[in-house]
């Protein structure tokens, strides 16, 4: 018997159509997936994806199309009815209490629902670290808030691993994770899939869906383009029908022989006497240094402690030879050192505010007038660094909110760009973003780079560093373990190695 007839599909969707208020976020949307399989949904920012996956978990209802689960139709009218039905997501937001443990977190829903006056503790610790040492060896009693946002991720993943699901939905899981993380996370879901598990597999990165999924289907505007086998189709169709265009690349072209350009930036035996110590570097002008590493290896802190985000105990830095000796971020700023926060919603811009007051943020100055705000000329000076970077918004005064991911990533951009700096510390510029807007994002780097300013981007996404960058360097503990030139040694390979504290292998260091 075809396997395709053997079984119903787990789950089927069928003409799924949601509206919020004028605006149509699913068009008879359609999706179905097979036992035991992963299929990939992708999609640009609005698609439509999350969308229809929260109304898999019930979050969301739909305005009308229909449902089945194993074949049967059913209406899932809450998260908790799907979790009956054996649904469970990952969303990409982290949903964490952050002054409880991990272990609490972890069985939060089974302490909630067992209706038992008294817990046995003991074993939900024990349950909830033998879960986090398949993905890593945090201890359990370690209280949420003190993690990082790499970290969380990865607690929110394994809350879902303590479920017991049929279907497991995974949104952008990779979005905060280090490579060797991401693939541990991999092996995890093969597992699963190999014991009969359904994934629902959402992400942005070509190079992941197309070496961890079975079939992808691709929405645009919220409607349904194509589903196929991943193995009948190549990265460069799928872009293509994400964006609705050809995207002839992805990364713009690289600045050529920087040797001999004078820096723009040195640091010399940085330290902060407890992440990192005697970090030196120099940042050229016309360059983009990128920055490798494992999520704790220090590639933050060192960009934090630069930009006086962090207190240094030794070291030197120089921008353009003079030396900078603020002791504040404020003060960095006033020198155009400047660094744009990982963590998009909650520290690189103020979702809940206009696009206009987010852009003059770091200098309202700027556009006042005896110590009031000038709206007229904060909406005109913000509407200019806009257009600069390629901002696609409604109103100048709509807030961050309404904008799609890639574009909130612009305006945290713009916001730096507002102080005319001399160098921009990019801390995960990409994450969460579709990749029509990354190709945007990369040539907004390359020409605010070409144009002078020296570009510092920190990223988990080793092809992107390696598509991006003119040169990398690579933090291991606290230390830079080495530099990368562009050329034949610049491979994931190679940078893996160099960030696991290994020798690089024998090919690649000849």
């Amino acid at each position: 018997m075809d396997s395709e007839t053997a079984a119903p599909p787990r789950l089927r969707l069928e003409n799924i159509v949601k509206s919020f208020g004028p605006v149509r976020a699913l068009k008879n949307a359609q999706f179905d997936l097979r036992p035991g399989e992963i299929h990939a949904l992708a999609g640009e920012n609005g698609a439509g994806k999350s969308t229809l996956m929260n109304i898999v978990d019930g979050i969301l209802q739909p305005d009308s199309g229909r449902i089945f689960v194993d074949g049967e139709e059913v209406t899932i009218a809450s998260p908790a009815a799907a979790q009956a039905l054996g649904i469970g997501l990952v969303h990409q937001e982290i949903a964490l209490c952050p002054d409880l443990s991990i272990a609490e977190n972890l069985f939060m829903s089974a302490t909630a629902t067992s209706g038992r006056l008294l817990m046995d503790f003991g074993t939900l610790r024990r349950r909830a670290q033998e879960v986090m040492d398949r993905l890593q060896p945090i201890p359990v009693d370690t209280r949420v808030g003190d993690l990082s946002i790499s970290e969380q991720q990865l607690v929110e993943i394994a809350k879902a691993l303590t479920l017991d699901c049929r279907v497991l939905i995974f949104d952008e899981p990779t979005a905060a994770l280090t490579e060797p993380e991401a693939q541990r996370l991999f092996a995890i879901l093969r597992d699963l899939r190999a014991r009969g598990m359904s994934l629902v597999y959402i992400s942005h990165r070509m190079a992941e869906i197309f070496a961890l999924c079975d079939r992808i289907t691709v929405m645009r505007d919220g409607n349904h383009v194509s589903t196929d086998p991943i193995a009948a189709l190549s990265p460069e169709t799928v872009v293509n029908r994400l964006v609705g265009r050809e995207l002839s690349r992805l990364f713009p072209h690289k600045a050529q022989d920087l040797s001999q350009k004078p820096p723009v930036l040195s640091v010399r035996g940085l330290s902060d006497g407890r992440r990192f110590e005697d970090v030196s570097f120099e940042l050229r002008h016309g360059e983009i240094l990128g920055f490798a590493g494992l999520i704790g290896a220090g590639r933050t802190e060192i960009a934090e402690a630069v930009c006086a985000l962090r207190p240094r105990t030794h070291g030197d830095i120089a921008l353009n030879g003079v030396p900078l000796t603020q002791q504040s971020y404020a003060g960095s700023i006033r020198s155009g050192v400047v660094y744009l926060s990982e963590d998009r919603k909650a520290s690189g811009v103020f979702v809940d505010l206009p696009i206009a007051q987010n852009v003059t943020a770091l200098r309202p100055s700027l556009v006042s007038r005896f110590g009031l705000i000038d709206q007229a000329r904060e909406r005109s000076f913000a509407d200019a660094l806009g257009r600069k970077v390629g901002l696609k918004r409604g109103r100048i005064t709509d807030p961050v909110s309404s904008l799609s991911g890639g574009n909130q990533q612009k305006v945290g951009i713009a916001k730096m760009l507002s102080v005319n700096p001399s160098v921009i510390f990019l801390d995960e510029p990409t994450r969460g973003v579709d990749v029509g807007a990354k190709a945007e994002i990369y040539d907004i780097l390359r020409e605010l780079a070409s144009a002078g300013t020296g570009i510092a981007v920190i990223s988990s996404e080793l092809p992107e560093l390696i598509g991006l960058c003119d040169r990398i360097l690579v933090v291991h503990e606290g230390r830079i373990a080495g530099e990368v030139a562009d050329g034949p040694l610049m491979t994931e390979e190679h940078i893996i190695a160099l960030a696991s504290g290994l020798q690089p292998p024998a090919s690649a260091a000849a």
